[in-house]
C-alpha cells in the first residue's frame, strides 16, 4: 500500500522541481530578454517648500485626514519607503532641479543646506541644478552644496552643460565644487542588473532667467544632450539613459516644449524627467523611443514610472501620479529636520524684526489667488510696494519726498497664492511664499530690495506693452500686476502699440487720464523690485528698439546702475539698508485694520476680488485701434494704405 504513495510522493516531488527549474530558466531567460524591472520615483520644482501648504499653520504631519494641505517632503519621505519597501524590483528616486528658493528655509541655505540634506535622507539618489539654484549667485550655489557635503548629507548632483568662464573669479568657488566631484556631468550607476547613465541639462529658457548666475552660461542643450548620450552608451556602455531636464513643456500633452524637441532631436535618451516650467503631466508623453513626465511643483505630486528594461528596448509597464495630501502621514525624521531648520530660521533670520516663523500676523475672510491677468493677489503685493516705498521716501506729514505714483509686479516674482485654510489665518512664513525670492545687491542678504525710479508718460505706456504684447509671447512669467493706475488695451491693434489709454491714480486719491504724448515731460515715480526694474532697461532689446525705457532719477537723469536707487530702510545707519520686498509686504499686510476686534489685521474686503486695473477691450472700433497710437500704429496703417493704393492702381 506504501509504494503507490512514495511513488506518487516521488513524481510530485519530480514535477515541482521541474516546474521550479522551468520557472527559473524562463525568468533568467525573462531577464536577459529584456525582463529587468525598475521603478523611478521622481519630483522636480520643490522650491524649498519643505512644509505641507495653503497655509503651513494648517500642516498637521503625525495625523491624516484633518486638514487640506498639500505636500511636505516628509509625506513625500513616507512614498519613499512605501514604495521601497512593497516593490520586488529595484527603485531610483531622481528631482529635476528646482530644489531651492520659494519658502523661509532657502534663507538658511547657505549655511545649513537643508534642502539637499534632506533629500539624501529621503533617499533620493540623482538630482540636477535648476535655475533658481542660481538666484544666490555661483558663491552661493557653492556654499549651499559645501553645507550639505559638511554634514554628510548631499545626494549625487548632476549638470551637464554648466560653462564656467576662466577670466572671471567670480564663479571660481562653484567651479572647485565641480571640480572636487560634487557636482558631476553624469552619473553611472546599477540597479537590479541594469546599468543606468544619467545626466543633467539646463533648458534655454531656463538659462534666460537666471540673470545672477553669470558669469556662468550655459552650452546648447541640444548638442550636450548628443554628447552625454554617446558617451553613456557607448563608452560607458549603460542600458538606460535618464536625462534630468530643466528646460520644460508648454502644455501637459507634449504638443510643443523644449523637452519635446529635446527627445525629437536627441536619439538614445530612454526618459526625460522634466522640470522648470511646473507643469503636471497626467501620463508619460511619448516621442519617439522617449519618454518624457513632470509633475506640476511645489511637491504636491510624485510620479512614478515604472520600465522593464533589456534587449536595448525599454518599455512602460505603469505610471501613476500620487498626490501628497493629509492622506499621507509624515516620516517623522524628516519632519524633525524639517522642525528644526524651522527654528534656525526664526534664530538667525526672523528674531531681530520681532517675528518668527508661524507667527500670525493677519487673517482673511477669502483666498488670494494669482493668475496671468489682473489679479487679486497681485494688486495686493503691487499696492504694498507703493507702500512699502512711501514708508520710507516719503513724509505724509511734511509732504517731504515725493509718493509713489506707480508700482509694478511681475507675475514671475509672484511665487504662490495665499489661501485662508480653515481658519483663516495668515503666518509669517505663508505670506513670505508669495514673495520669496532674489537676493541683496547692496548686501549679502536674501530678498529682492524695492528700488524706486522716474519714467515719463509714454515711458509708462511701454511699460504696459509688456502685458499686452510681450507677455502673450514669452508666457505668464511676463504678465505685469500693477498699482496706482489701470488701464485698457486692445488686442486687435498693431503689437507693440496695444495701450488704448492709462488713468493714474487709485480709489483713495481718485483717477486722471494720463496724458501719454511726447508733449508731457513730467516725470512719475515708479516702485519696484529691482529684478522687474532691470528688466525695464532690456525691454527695449526685445522688441527691437521699440519700447526702449530709461529708467531716470528724480532730476531726469538716466540710472547707470540700479543699485543707486535701492530704498533704504535705515537711513540713519552709514550705508544702504535694503529694503527687501517681502519685508514691505509683510508690513504692509499686518498694517491692515482690526475689523473683528481679535488683535489681528485683516485683509480689507476690496481685495476679494481684483479691482479691474487692467481691462482689454476686443474691438475693431477704429477710435479703440487708433487713440493715443504711436509710431508701430502709423508704420502699419501706412503699409495698408500703400498696398490699398497699388491694388487700387493695379485694378485701375
Amino acid at each position: 500500500m506504501r509504494q503507490p504513495f512514495i511513488r506518487g510522493r516521488i513524481i510530485f516531488l519530480l514535477v515541482s522541481l521541474g516546474i521550479f527549474l522551468f520557472s527559473t530558466v524562463a525568468l533568467s531567460a525573462g531577464n536577459m530578454n529584456g525582463d529587468h524591472k525598475i521603478t523611478i520615483i521622481h519630483t522636480n520644482d520643490i522650491h524649498s517648500h519643505l512644509l505641507g501648504f495653503g497655509p503651513n499653520i494648517d500642516y498637521t504631519p503625525y495625523t491624516t485626514r484633518d486638514d487640506m494641505t498639500v505636500g511636505g517632503i516628509a509625506r513625500i519621505a513616507t512614498i519613499i519607503k512605501q514604495i521601497k519597501e512593497t516593490k520586488r524590483e529595484d527603485v531610483l528616486v531622481l528631482d529635476a532641479g528646482d530644489f531651492m528658493m520659494g519658502s523661509l528655509f532657502h534663507m538658511i541655505g547657505r549655511q545649513e543646506g537643508v534642502e539637499l540634506r534632506t533629500l539624501k535622507r529621503m533617499g533620493y539618489d540623482v538630482v540636477t541644478i535648476g535655475n533658481h539654484e542660481f538666484d544666490l549667485r555661483p558663491s552661493g550655489l557653492a556654499r549651499i552644496i559645501n553645507a550639505a557635503a559638511k554634514e554628510g548629507d548631499l545626494p549625487a548632483l548632476v549638470s551637464s552643460n554648466v560653462v564656467f568662464d576662466p577670466a572671471d573669479k567670480e564663479d571660481d568657488t562653484l567651479e572647485e565644487i565641480f571640480n572636487e566631484g560634487l557636482v558631476t556631468p553624469y552619473r553611472v550607476m546599477s540597479k537590479g542588473g541594469i546599468k543606468i547613465g544619467i545626466f543633467g541639462l539646463m533648458g534655454k529658457d531656463a538659462a534666460e532667467v537666471a540673470p545672477f548666475a553669470a558669469p556662468v552660461k550655459f552650452s546648447d542643450q541640444i548638442e550636450t544632450a548628443k554628447k552625454m548620450v554617446d558617451t553613456l552608451r557607448n563608452d560607458k556602455d549603460v542600458d538606460l539613459v535618464i536625462c534630468l531636464s530643466h528646460s520644460g513643456l508648454d502644455d501637459p500633452k507634449g504638443k510643443s516644449g523644449e523637452d519635446v524637441t529635446l527627445a525629437k532631436k536627441v536619439k538614445g535618451i530612454d526618459a526625460i524627467i522634466s522640470g522648470h516650467t511646473h507643469t503636471l503631466v497626467e501620463e508619460p508623453i511619448v516621442v519617439g523611443d522617449t519618454l518624457i513626465v513632470q509633475v506640476g511643483c511645489y511637491g504636491q505630486y510624485v510620479g512614478v514610472l515604472d520600465l522593464s528594461v533589456g534587449e536595448g528596448k525599454v518599455s512602460l509597464d505603469r505610471y501613476r501620479l500620487i498626490k501628497i495630501d493629509d492622506s499621507i502621514k509624515a516620516d517623522k525624521e524628516i519632519q524633525q529636520m524639517v522642525e528644526d531648520a524651522e527654528d534656525i530660521v526664526t534664530k538667525d533670520v526672523l528674531s531681530g524684526g520681532g517675528l518668527c516663523f508661524g507667527k500670525v500676523i493677519a487673517e482673511t475672510g477669502f483666498d488670494l489667488i494669482n493668475r496671468e491677468q489682473d489679479s487679486n493677489l497681485g494688486n495686493l503685493v503691487a499696492d504694498s510696494i507703493r507702500y512699502a516705498i512711501d514708508e520710507y521716501e516719503y513724509n505724509e506729514v511734511s509732504h517731504k519726498g515725493q509718493r509713489t505714483d506707480i508700482a509694478v509686479e511681475s507675475n514671475g516674482v509672484i511665487r504662490d497664492d495665499i489661501l485662508m485654510g480653515t481658519t483663516g489665518r495668515l503666518a509669517v512664513c505663508d505670506l513670505f511664499r508669495a514673495v520669496p525670492l532674489g537676493v541683496g545687491m547692496r548686501e549679502d542678504t536674501l530678498g529682492y530690495p524695492l528700488v524706486s525710479v522716474y519714467l515719463n508718460a509714454s515711458e509708462i505706456k511701454k511699460a504696459l506693452e509688456v502685458i499686452t504684447s510681450i507677455y502673450p509671447i514669452k508666457g505668464s512669467d511676463y504678465f505685469l500686476q500693477v498699482s496706482g493706475l489701470k488701464f485698457r488695451y486692445n488686442p486687435h491693434r498693431v503689437i507693440f502699440d496695444r495701450v488704448v489709454d492709462i488713468y493714474i491714480g487709485d480709489d483713495e486719491r481718485g483717477y486722471r487720464l494720463l496724458d501719454t504724448s511726447a508733449k508731457n515731460k513730467e516725470l512719475y515715480k515708479v516702485g519696484s523690485n529691482i529684478y522687474n526694474a532691470s528688466f525695464l532697461k532690456i525691454i527695449g532689446d526685445f522688441t527691437w528698439g521699440i519700447l526702449t525705457i530709461v529708467p531716470k532719477d528724480k532730476h531726469g537723469n538716466p540710472i547707470k546702475d540700479m543699485r543707486d536707487v535701492i530704498v533704504d530702510a535705515d537711513p540713519d545707519k552709514p550705508g544702504i539698508q535694503e529694503l527687501k520686498e517681502w519685508m514691505g509686504f509683510t508690513e504692509y499686510v499686518a498694517g491692515f485694520d482690526d475689523t473683528d476686534g481679535d488683535g489681528i489685521s485683516d485683509i480689507p474686503l476690496r481685495y476679494k476680488a481684483p479691482q479691474g486695473r487692467i481691462t482689454p477691450v476686443r474691438s475693431w472700433n477704429p477710435i479703440l485701434l487708433l487713440k493715443n497710437s504711436t509710431y508701430p500704429t502709423w508704420i502699419a496703417s501706412g503699409g495698408i494704405i500703400l498696398v490699398l493704393a497699388v491694388i487700387v492702381v493695379v485694378v485701375l
